[in-house]
């Protein structure tokens, strides 16, 4: 999570409220009293959903280059099997709706993933039914995706796709990582989550690779948190059932790593409805529009910066 620094003003506040306190006056003030809120405010953590898909064909180098451009550090993307076995970055599992393949294999509907070989979709352009600027992009290998990204010096909520339709995907992927040094301590510490809709596969990538943090994409409920803490990390819910009660619910739960289990809420691009989650404490939010959902909550630290300013310390002191 980014973290807000303490204003100067603010800090010369808050420490002449420690001084304060400490003189003998203080203890005229009830016992009950509560302490001054600091300024100092963690906000959620923004991830780029597929790079950043308002300014850039979704799951492609230039999507992440772009969030690397705007300063967003997180991304997520979407990784599937080839039929030849290659692994490679899209979200559909289908090739029609994001490549040229309907042109370029038109005898070949209705165009999965599974029925290509890596080859035959390198040849596929995946820019130019998103802006004739991208035209030529390609459709990027699971191997060169994660360079890049390293390149970028970004992090990764990596999701397995569709794993029902590619028996022993979790395994392949942990090897992938592996060779491409995203197993390394300084990756699984603080660079990687491996989420799925699949609880099944969920559990197989944590048998592999227990030591990777890893998120269940779904809002189970209450009851069943501590079934899902035994092999995940996060829940990570559409943002429409999100409420503060299932925040402290989540929260409530210690996850596969023994610290409690964290949230990210997905997919928001409204400003006003980041904040709103913020303020029900999630962890982390998924955004199509990342830089649109960071300045919104940028404003409203701002905003409660100014709440919990000069005026409201010295109203708390007495003065």
């Amino acid at each position: 999570m980014r973290i807000r620094p303490v204003s100067a003003v603010t800090s010369a506040l808050l420490g002449l409220s420690a001084l304060f306190l400490a003189a003998p006056q203080a203890q005229a003030l009830p016992a009950a009293a509560p302490a001054a809120k600091s300024s100092q405010t963690a906000a959620p953590l923004v991830i780029g959903h597929r790079g950043v898909p308002v300014r850039a064909p979704e799951n492609t180098l230039a999507s992440i280059d772009e969030a690397a451009d705007l300063g967003i550090t997180w991304v997520e993307n979407d990784v599937q099997r080839t039929k030849d076995g290659a692994l490679i970055v899209m979200h559909d599992t289908t090739l029609e709706r994001t490549t040229d393949a309907r042109r370029r294999y038109p005898g070949r509907a209705p165009w999965k993933i599974a029925d290509f070989t890596l080859a035959e979709i390198q040849k596929l352009d995946a820019g130019s039914w998103y802006d004739r600027r991208f035209a030529g992009e390609r459709v990027p290998t699971l191997r060169r995706y994660l360079q890049r990204v390293d390149h970028n010096r970004q992090k990764l909520l990596l999701e397995v796709k569709a794993p029902e339709l590619y028996p022993g995907i979790e395994r392949q992927l942990a090897a992938e990582l592996q060779r491409a040094g995203w197993l390394n301590a300084r990756h699984v510490r603080s660079s990687l989550v491996v989420q799925s809709f699949s609880a099944p596969s969920l559990k197989a990538f944590h048998r592999v690779r227990p030591d990777v943090r890893t998120g269940f994409l779904g809002a189970p409920k209450p009851a069943e948190l501590r079934s899902y803490a035994a092999f995940a990390d996060q829940i990570n819910p559409n943002h429409k059932s999100v409420t503060a009660a299932y925040v402290r619910a989540v929260h409530a739960v210690r996850g596969a790593h023994g610290r409690p289990l964290e949230v990210s809420a997905w997919t928001v691009d409204n400003g006003d409805r980041a904040v709103a989650l913020a303020r029900m404490g999630v962890d982390g939010i998924i955004s199509n529009a990342p830089q649109v959902i960071e300045e919104a909550l940028e404003e409203a630290t701002d905003e409660q910066e100014e709440d919990d300013g000069p005026l409201s310390i010295l109203s708390f002191l007495g003065l």
